[in-house]
């Protein structure tokens, strides 16, 4: 019997949201904090998932190409099992073979607050699966097979999450034409310890681009130079990050976060958060993802606690973590 856990990591872009959408690249990395799926090859062909800590507890679900059977009185099981069930499903169809497991997901980050939990999931559980039934995929495979995923469950998806949750490290990405993305690694050498803080949501990342969308149309000279000044401070993150630049690094942080701010895509709570990270001692703090509440960040070299005690007077959660992780790993038990 073969029994695998791989394990993926979240993720938080450090610059160039909103932005990217327009063209412009965003500097992502991954977190050290991660999801972990267990994957057990099984002598039938059903699948059974077990999510015990996605915010549904206790869930457990049985399926067959032909049946599911949902042991549990929580409504919101299929939304929270949706990326495990497609992630098997678009995997077996890769590898051209529907092996029965049992598999069993933990997450050490919370769900549903921009983490890049989801793709974390997907990613994890594509190669917990893929090595479950000795199939051997490459990360490059894996990546795309995740980037599947997200699109098939979310019905539109850049590849950013997939892409830092399989490689880790620092990512740059951008889109060209024709919906053809690029990443490139980025060395950053240098240590950097952050604190992320998380407040209740108040939109979508459908809605606030939308809405971002709507801004630019109204007003296209002004949001066209917002967009492009985020791709300067992103080039700028790019140089200070190589440079291991620490206090720069913040500044920019600084900048880019007024940049969205100008956008529309902060809110009191999430921008109360900020202020209070950087009046504790953080070289720079702003929001991270979509926005419209969710996540920000801090850098925080030296301070940390005090920065932490600060946020969490607005924060729902807060968690210290360090950047440039590595991404999924895959560990294989054999009986």
């Amino acid at each position: 019997m073969v029994r695998v856990t791989a394990s993926a990591p979240g993720k938080v872009t450090l610059f160039g949201e909103h932005a990217i959408v327009y063209g412009f690249p965003a500097i992502v990395t991954a977190i050290d904090r991660r999801v972990y799926v267990t994957a057990t090859a099984r002598s039938d062909r059903a699948v059974r998932i077990k999510a015990l800590d996605l915010r549904v507890p206790g869930v457990v679900v049985t399926y067959t190409p032909e049946e599911v059977v949902i042991e549990t009185d929580y409504d919101r099981t299929l939304s929270a099992i949706a990326y495990l069930k497609k992630a098997v499903e678009v995997a077996s169809r890769y590898i051209g073979v529907w092996r029965g497991v049992n598999i069993e997901v933990r997450s050490s980050m919370p769900v549903g607050a921009g983490l890049g939990t989801s793709a974390a999931v997907s990613v994890a559980t594509i190669a917990a699966y893929s090595a479950a039934v000795e199939a051997d995929l490459s990360r490059e495979e894996i990546a795309r097979l995740g980037w599947e995923v997200e699109k098939a469950v979310q019905g539109i998806a850049s590849p950013m999450d997939t892409s830092i949750a399989t490689f880790g490290g620092f990512i740059k990405i951008w889109a060209e034409g024709g919906g053809k993305f690029v990443r490139r690694e980025l060395k950053v050498g240098s240590e950097m310890p952050f604190v992320i803080g998380y407040v209740e949501r108040e939109a979508g990342t459908k809605d606030l681009v939308r809405a971002v969308r709507d801004l630019k149309r109204r007003y296209p000279d002004l949001v066209n130079a917002i967009m492009e000044a985020i791709g300067r401070v992103t080039k700028e993150a790019e140089e200070a990050l190589a440079r291991e630049d620490l206090r720069r690094v913040g500044e920019l942080m600084n900048l880019n976060h007024g940049l969205l701010e100008a956008l529309g895509v902060s809110n009191k709570k999430l921008s109360e958060m900020v202020y209070a990270a950087r009046s504790a001692g953080a070289l720079g703090a702003k929001l991270t993802g979509a926005g419209g509440g969710g996540c920000a960040i801090a850098l925080t070299p030296e301070a940390q606690d005090r920065v932490e005690v600060a946020m969490r007077l607005y924060a729902s959660i807060t968690m210290k973590a360090k950047f440039g992780a590595p991404g999924v790993e895959v560990r294989v038990h054999r009986a």
